[in-house]
């Protein structure tokens, strides 16, 4: 009990250490744009943040990724996905969706990459119409498919290779596609 007073103070400072380390020193460490909550990123419209909740709906956060990493942990630039990601790309993001795997490729400039919004579709629709190696599970329920030689209505997409066939996005799906083409992460902070 003589030596309760080393053991006290080994236990202090060891918790305070901890603390200083693991908290306060990154904290010291972000920068003042992330501080004032300023972002190169614009938030998202009604339309963008309604396309967010169904790519969180359906689970896309689970293959796909939205952090591309710095070129010394990973070979991200060399596929393309864009500069590595800031803290400051994520402010309008409640949750962040950084992703848990990478099944499939990196969305952070998804939409810098594939602006097309008839591209997003038809891959949604049936993934293996554009790339015929993908593993990603089609969403034909988001879709109506109408047979014709004309266009049926404003913003029928045609599908390749079906004889006249035609894509009607729903409202789900013409949200998704508004989120997924606004993922540019490609602004510098201010």
């Amino acid at each position: 009990m003589k030596k309760a007073y080393i053991f006290v103070f080994g236990a202090s400072s060891t918790l305070l250490l901890s603390t200083f380390l693991f908290v306060i020193v990154p904290r010291l460490g972000q920068s003042e744009v992330v501080q004032e909550g300023r972002s190169a990123q614009l938030p998202y419209t009604e339309v963008q943040a309604r396309g967010r909740a169904v790519y969180i709906e359906y689970g896309c956060i689970y293959c796909h990724s939205q952090q591309v990493r710095d070129p010394v942990a990973g070979a991200d630039g060399h596929f393309g996905w864009g500069r590595p990601s800031r803290p400051s790309d994520y402010i309008y993001d409640r949750p962040h969706l950084l992703g848990t795997s990478r099944t499939g490729p990196d969305l952070s400039n998804i939409g810098l990459r594939q602006p097309s919004r008839d591209w997003h579709h038809l891959h949604l629709y049936n993934p293996r119409l554009l790339v015929p190696w993908s593993i990603m599970p089609g969403f034909p329920f988001l879709y109506r498919v109408v047979p014709g030689e004309q266009a049926p209505a404003e913003g029928a997409i045609e599908i390749p290779n079906s004889k006249g066939n035609w894509l009607l996005p729903s409202e789900k799906a013409s949200s998704l596609v508004e989120y997924l083409t606004c993922l540019k992460r490609d602004g510098e902070t201010p």
